[in-house]
C-alpha cells in the first residue's frame, strides 16, 4: 500500500493506533514506496549532507530548509519545530527525527516524520512553497463533550481566529484561548511551515479547519496535521509560556 495515498478510513485507524505512544515517540510517519535509494549512492550521500545540515541550521530560528545534489541525486527537505519551544528542544527533537526517520524509511527518496515538538520532510521533489495535502494524520482525545454542537462551533471560531494571526506572522504561528464558561477555557495552536507564503499558509489553515467534523466531532481534543500546516486545540494549556 503507497502510504502517502491513505483513505479516510485508513486515517481513522493509524490516528486509532497513535493515542498509544509515549510522548517521546514519533506521532506519526510516512515513507513513500515509488522511489528508493542505493546505500552508497549519491543520493545516500547528500541525503546524509542535508539531515546533517538541517540539524544546525533549523534550531536557533525553529526552521530549515535546504537542498543538496544535482539531477537525479538532487534532495530537497526542510525541518520546523513548534513554535514555543526552546531552541534547545528544538535542537533535541531535530537530532532524533533525522535519525529514527532513516531507521523507519530506509532507502526512501521521500519521506516524512512528525514529533511533537518538530517535523522533518526530506524528497527528491522539490515541494517548498507548496501546500503539502497528501501527508496528513489526525489525533483526538478519547473522551467526549456535553454539548458538542455548541462546543465543535467554539472550536472552530477559535482556530479560525489563530489562524488569521498566523498567516500574517513572520513564524507563521499562533496559540490563544477561549472561555467556555466561568471556569474553564479551551486552548488552541495553529502553524505553517515557513516556506509558504500568507496566502498559501491561510488556504491550507482552511483546508485543514474544514475537517474539524472528520476529524474531532464532540471530542476534548484534536489535532490535524499535515505537512504544510497543523492545529491542536485541547481544554487543558498544553504550550510552553
Amino acid at each position: 500500500m503507497d502510504l502517502f495515498k491513505l483513505t479516510p478510513l485508513h486515517l481513522l485507524y493509524f490516528a486509532l493506533l497513535i493515542q498509544t505512544v509515549v510522548c517521546n515517540d514519533p506521532l506519526f510517519h510516512f515513507c513513500s514506496s515509488s522511489n528508493t535509494y542505493t546505500a552508497n549512492g549519491p543520493y545516500a550521500k547528500n541525503l546524509n549532507q542535508l539531515l546533517s545540515s538541517l540539524s544546525i541550521k533549523v534550531p536557533p530560528t525553529g526552521f530549515g530548509l535546504g537542498s543538496v545534489g544535482q539531477g537525479l541525486g538532487r534532495v530537497n527537505g526542510l525541518s520546523l519545530c513548534r513554535g514555543d519551544v526552546s531552541s534547545a528542544d528544538c535542537k533535541t527533537c531535530v537530532v532524533d527525527a533525522t535519525s529514527e526517520i532513516r531507521q523507519l524509511c530506509p532507502y526512501n527518496e521521500e519521506a516524512i516524520l512528525w514529533y511533537d515538538n518538530c517535523l522533518l520532510h526530506y524528497s527528491n521533489a522539490e515541494f517548498f512553497g507548496q501546500i503539502d495535502n497528501k501527508n496528513k494524520f489526525y489525533m483526538w482525545n478519547t473522551q467526549n463533550v456535553s454539548d458538542p454542537m455548541s462546543f465543535n462551533q467554539k472550536t472552530r471560531e477559535l482556530i479560525h481566529r489563530l489562524s488569521l494571526k498566523a498567516y500574517v506572522s513572520p513564524l507563521k504561528f499562533a496559540t490563544g484561548d477561549m472561555k467556555l464558561g466561568e471556569y474553564q477555557k479551551l486552548y488552541g495552536l495553529v502553524q505553517c511551515t515557513r516556506d509558504l507564503s500568507s496566502g498559501a499558509c491561510k488556504e491550507c489553515l482552511e483546508t485543514a479547519i474544514s475537517e474539524l467534523p472528520s476529524c474531532c466531532d464532540g471530542k476534548q481534543g484534536g489535532r490535524v496535521v499535515g505537512g504544510s500546516c497543523n492545529f491542536r486545540y485541547e481544554l487543558y494549556p498544553f504550550v510552553n509560556a
